[in-house]
């Protein structure tokens, strides 16, 4: 029997000479909203020192967060445009979301500790809180985090002319680590609009000053519930799940449908990051077929659908056999 071998890889170039246009963008958006970060945080830690206010310093151990976050990312990024070596084939693609998953880490960590703090606060003695600077600082807060939110936006819409490597996905013009930033920063807005909330209340009820920690409480879970879907996609990633906007099945039926195709066997769809996806297959073709035909209709009609990274297929002579091979069945 004669087994034929080919591998193609489905790109413009067989290497990158220059930062993707989505990478590029990230690393402009992070290091903006880094900048942005940092002022604002050394403003609050001032401000919650002098008006005593718990809500104000665990905003800003947040803010604090978000910058270890944004350094940790950039990083990521760096290492992601590093060459792929013989030891690293792949390269270094998911350093971006080991930094992703890192930050929501750092960032559970932290408001573990607030929430402690919060706790505290509620069963300990009483104290007492500037209402006044807590409210200014507060409200610069909001307006902070406004501004690095709409800096950290994306739009995820594609443009024409060029297409991106990756796979159909409703993320494709994404970047995780920015996305994660993006969720930091929505949790902290959400936290400085309580904080000012609360600071109103206190300002025109000075007795009501209990406010001040059941906020941080409040608004610690909430920035716990936001930051889950960044851990689900990114633990997604590294566990080789198929990416979002990509049917297994389909893909399949694709292959399936080209002429002389006897049947498709291990075939695996994952993503190197949340925009770079991989895919390989093992083709059967009948007796008689040509090999290179096969191989051009089914690269030509998984790519009109699909825009992947990376693929491989293999084309192989059916054989009887592979109806009953254990490692020729399709998963469930």
């Amino acid at each position: 029997m004669i087994n034929f071998d080919f591998y193609l890889l489905v790109n413009k170039h067989c290497h990158q000479s220059e930062i993707p246009d989505v990478d590029r963008r990230a690393r402009r958006k992070l290091i903006i909203a880094s900048i942005l970060c940092v002022i604002f945080m050394i403003g609050e830690i001032v401000g919650g020192y002098l008006s005593n206010s718990l809500a104000i310093a665990s905003d800003a151990a947040h803010l604090l967060t978000d910058f270890a976050s944004f350094m940790i990312s950039l990083f990521s990024l760096f290492m992601a445009t590093r060459p792929s070596t013989k030891k690293m084939s792949f390269g270094w693609y998911r350093a971006e979301v080991i930094g992703a998953l890192t930050s929501v880490l750092l960032i559970w960590v932290v408001t573990g500790v607030l929430v402690y703090m919060a706790v505290q606060r509620l069963i300990g003695q009483p104290y007492e809180i500037d209402a006044k600077l807590m409210l200014i600082t507060s409200g610069v807060g909001v307006i902070v985090n406004l501004i690095m939110g709409f800096t950290l936006h994306q739009h995820g819409h594609s443009h024409h002319g060029h297409s991106h490597e990756g796979g159909q996905s409703n993320h494709k013009d994404e970047n995780i680590n920015v996305r994660a930033a993006f969720i930091h920063v929505l949790g902290d807005f959400l936290q400085s609009f309580g904080v000012f909330l609360a600071a109103i209340v206190i300002y025109f009820k000075r007795d009501w000053i209990i406010v001040d920690p059941i906020c941080t409480f409040i608004f610690s879970v909430l920035v716990l519930i936001t930051t889950f879907a960044i851990m689900k996609d990114a633990v997604l990633v590294l566990m080789e799940a198929i990416p979002k906007g990509i049917d297994f099945e389909e893909v399949m039926n694709i292959l399936l449908n080209i002429e002389g195709v006897k049947k498709v066997h291990n075939l695996r769809i994952w993503a190197l990051s949340l925009d770079k996806v991989a895919m390989s297959a093992h083709v059967a073709i009948s007796a008689g077929t040509n090999p290179q035909n096969v191989l051009m209709m089914a690269t030509k009609d998984v790519h009109d659908k699909f825009n992947f990274f990376e693929m491989t297929l293999q084309i192989e002579e059916f054989q009887d056999a592979m109806e009953d091979c254990q490692q020729c069945k399709n998963p469930s």
